[in-house]
């Protein structure tokens, strides 16, 4: 892979929790990547060099070589693919690799509410004083009685161990832990543990402006 050039378009205001997902995966596979800033306030992903690249017109988008991809999710399985030798994304048994792909799948196409009421913003940039709605606090129910039937009492990681879909967990659930909302200790700790890996770690230390206050 030494001399096959990866690139990673992300959002510059790098707060994407999708694309954070996508660093987290090569950087827990080790790869060399270049990390390239796209403006989505000015719109140059709907340009149509980058359109022509993500097709989809969003971030992330991996390039490699000839071959671009777009979709955080896609990224991870493809890289897992890619690089069987390095660190493995997603756990070997054929049953816990479906399960952690279902865990994704359901992340990315559920809880919207929550996405909207609690942004991953407020996880940089500190915590919003405004209650959670009645559809919100349902969709945060579901969450942690999804989060807490998945992690085995005094697991340290989903599936034994560690696999892509644990940041992926751990990215939904510090919405709530990091605006104070309530949530079990124990993924409290879980969160924070996701969040002292050394991939996470270099995402979070991206400098980044928080966003001016209207």
């Amino acid at each position: 892979m030494e001399n096959r050039k990866l690139k990673l378009y992300v959002g510059a205001d790098h707060v994407s929790a999708f694309a954070m997902s996508a660093f987290v995966a090569l950087k827990e596979k080790q790869l060399s990547f270049e990390l390239v800033p796209i403006d989505l306030k000015n719109r140059e992903n709907y340009l149509p060099v980058y359109r022509d690249l993500s097709l989809t017109c969003k971030v992330p988008t991996l390039v490699h070589e000839n071959f671009a991809l777009a979709e955080s999710s896609a990224i991870a399985e493809y890289l897992d693919e890619l690089t069987p030798g390095h660190t493995k994304l997603y756990p070997q048994g054929i049953q816990q690799r479906a399960r952690a792909r279902q865990l994704q799948a359901w992340l990315r196409s559920d809880l919207l509410v929550v996405r909207r009421e609690r942004p991953f913003d407020l996880v940089y940039f500190g915590k919003k004083d405004l209650p959670l709605s009645v559809d919100a606090q349902a969709a945060v129910e579901r969450l942690l009685f999804v989060a807490d039937h998945l992690l085995e009492e005094g697991a340290e990681h989903l599936f034994g161990d560690w696999s892509i879909a644990d940041t992926d967990l751990a990215i939904m659930l510090n919405r709530l832990v990091a605006n104070g909302d309530p949530v079990p200790a124990r993924l409290e700790t879980y969160v924070q543990r996701q969040w002292d890996r050394d991939s996470v770690r270099a995402w979070m230390d991206i400098e980044r402006k928080a966003p001016a206050i209207a």
